[in-house]
């Protein structure tokens, strides 16, 4: 399966299921310093080569990293059984490479966590492909058919003429590639694997809203033509020519690009008939093993779904507790619910739903992120040198996306981070809630976080763009929400009020993504609870429910990763006293890329010891 990232949120975290341990010991003290520096070396450069191959493998992932060859810019990856296969091989064939070539003994003690962790990689990779049929390869969040015109508009840039053609050939094999996703989706179903019914709208509307505009039916430009008028616009090239790409893009556009999503939406309309509302992956065949992979694979923890269930119950309670000592506080008369009610309804936390109201929105933002970029010299050693922007989710897929999300850069510089906030629905987008959106996403949230691990020198790139550990970056993500509170941040009891709202949020998914999956919970289930537990507007709860059932586990993530980290802190905390530094705290976690909690908290032992 290669690597080809949808959303910054779709993280299908490595496999830890075959993990071996991490030593207690790291340290080398058996060989001699030369031979440590030099199977280490080695080491290392197999790391890397063997992660060229592997991008190299994917064009598309290739676009994500900024190499724009352009014998590959104008490819698709592959969705085939016989390309899943190829993967599988050749990760295999990689593991065997490793043990065959590297002596693990003889390396320094960084170079050992590569080791491990690079072995996390590869078995991830093999571990998958026997899950391969379980997943949804369309859905409301993301998928091929979305992925096609988010990719183009947002990862394959165009800064001169060969590179619009690459473009241009995307167009035209689009209708290839959809027509595999096709036959994916048949593949699926033949194992008993399709969405829940209310998926298909949400994917045929989405599929439709492509094919619209010039060349297209209907007004105005389509997405994608817009896009590419825009980028050859922008060309330091004759005329003629960007008359003859646009042309040639109105061309592909109309018989490669519309057929490919006809015959994708006649086929999703097929499929809706057959479909049914069972929501949760008990319905698979060996459904709750495959949720115990999920579960274990997105945590990185031993947990089970019983266990993780209770954890959020417990959670919901203590974050209801401390809303209701807010609501003291702004001498609210009446029940939580009550005040739920009166922060969802009370127009005076939403800007209107008007072109004006959602730039508005935007330019808040941009001043929330500027107003902790000054704070970060007092949190953190090292910073990203990575631009950040905020962006609008663009029109065609507004509707379904999730309310907020964040893209990482290119390691080129050619593209910079971005925050993308969702303004379709403005009841979904709190005023109260900006502050914790911000930084969650944007700083000190992901982009610290996804930035510095791409920027770190030194580090094997495997490391640093590879496969993710979701517990970890989630955790981080809401670890940032909480960390500005620390430092005189959330000034309007409102705003806290957002930033517990946002937490709360996380605790009730630990509740009914294992209620879904587990326990057998119904869609609406899940709506009821999130309805009555939470201030946020019917809409997210729906969309939410909508996302666990079609990312099973995933959403579990970001509780469990912040209670670890904040655990971690407050241990390092009692043990230095007076040493504990927050901004060397922040180091360690910061600067040794996306890690499993378990080996985090080695590294923070570590760190401890050596203050003592």
């Amino acid at each position: 399966m290669k690597k080809i990232i949808f959303l910054s949120f779709v993280l299908f975290a490595m496999s830890c299921d075959q993990r071996t341990p991490i030593d207690n010991n790291l340290n080398n003290d058996d060989f001699s310093a030369d031979i440590v520096i030099e199977e280490s070396k080695k080491a290392n450069a197999f790391f890397d080569n063997k992660f060229d191959e592997a991008v190299d493998r994917s064009p598309v992932w290739m676009s994500y990293l900024g190499k724009r060859d352009i014998k590959q810019y104008g490819k698709w990856d592959e969705m085939t059984e016989a390309a899943d296969l190829e993967d599988k091989q050749f990760y295999e064939g990689v593991l065997a490479q490793l043990k065959d070539s590297v002596d693990y003994k003889k390396l320094d003690k960084d170079t050992k966590v590569s080791y491990k962790l690079f072995e996390i990689f590869c078995q991830g990779e093999i571990d998958g492909y026997d899950w391969r049929y379980y997943g949804y390869p369309v859905n409301q969040m993301y998928g091929t058919h979305s992925h096609v015109p988010s990719f183009l508009i947002n990862i394959h840039t165009v800064e001169n003429y060969d590179e619009a053609m690459a473009y241009l050939k995307r167009l035209e094999g689009s209708e290839k590639l959809l027509n595999q996703l096709i036959q994916k989706l048949m593949k699926n179903e033949q194992q008993g694997a399709m969405p829940p019914l209310f998926v298909y709208d949400h994917v045929i509307r989405s599929c439709k809203n492509i094919i619209k505009g010039k060349p297209f039916a209907g007004d105005g430009e389509s997405t994608l033509y817009a896009d590419f008028k825009k980028k050859v616009e922008g060309l330091d090239i004759k005329d003629e020519k960007k008359k003859s790409l646009l042309l040639g893009a109105e061309k592909r556009l109309m018989t490669h690009v519309k057929p490919g999503y006809e015959n994708l939406i006649r086929f999703l309309e097929q499929q809706k008939t057959r479909a049914n509302e069972d929501d949760g992956v008990w319905k698979f065949k060996n459904g709750n093993d495959y949720f115990n992979y999920r579960l274990k694979k997105i945590t990185t923890t031993n947990m089970t779904a019983s266990e993780i269930h209770e954890l959020g119950l417990k959670e919901v309670e203590r974050i209801q507790g401390e809303m209701k000592a807010i609501m003291k506080q702004v001498k609210f008369d009446g029940t939580l619910q009550e005040f739920f009610a009166f922060m969802r309804d009370d127009e005076q936390f939403y800007y209107p739903g008007t072109p004006e109201g959602k730039q508005a929105y935007m330019d808040k933002a941009n001043e929330i992120i500027d107003g902790m970029r000054v704070k970060l010299d007092e949190l953190f050693i090292t910073k990203p040198k990575a631009e950040l922007i905020v962006k609008a989710v663009e029109p065609f897929r507004e509707k379904s996306a999730g309310k907020a999300f964040y893209q990482d850069p290119a390691p080129d510089g050619s593209r910079p981070g971005t925050y993308y906030a969702n303004t379709y629905d403005m009841k979904s987008m709190p005023k109260y809630q900006m502050e914790a959106l911000a930084y969650h996403e944007a700083i000190p949230g992901h982009h610290m976080q996804l930035s510095i691990a791409q920027e770190m020198e030194g580090m094997p790139k495997f490391r640093r763009f590879g496969g993710d550990f979701t517990a970890y970056i989630e955790g981080w993500g809401l670890y940032s929400e909480f960390l500005p509170k620390e430092i005189g941040f959330y000034t309007d009891p409102y705003s806290d009020f957002g930033r517990l709202a946002m937490e709360l949020w996380r605790a009730c998914r630990l509740v009914v993504d294992t209620g879904i999956h587990e326990k057998k919970w119904t869609r609406q289930q899940g709506i009821d609870y999130y309805s009555s537990n939470t201030p946020n507007a019917m809409e997210d709860c729906v969309k939410m429910v909508e996302r666990h059932i079609v990312m099973p586990g995933q959403a579990t993530a970001y509780k469990i990763g912040m209670i670890k980290i904040l655990e971690l802190r407050e241990n390092a905390k009692k043990k230095l006293a007076d040493k504990f530094d927050i901004r060397e705290f922040h180091e360690v976690v910061l600067t040794n890329g996306a890690l499993p909690l378990d080996l985090l908290e080695e590294f923070i032992d570590e760190w401890v010891e050596s203050k003592g």
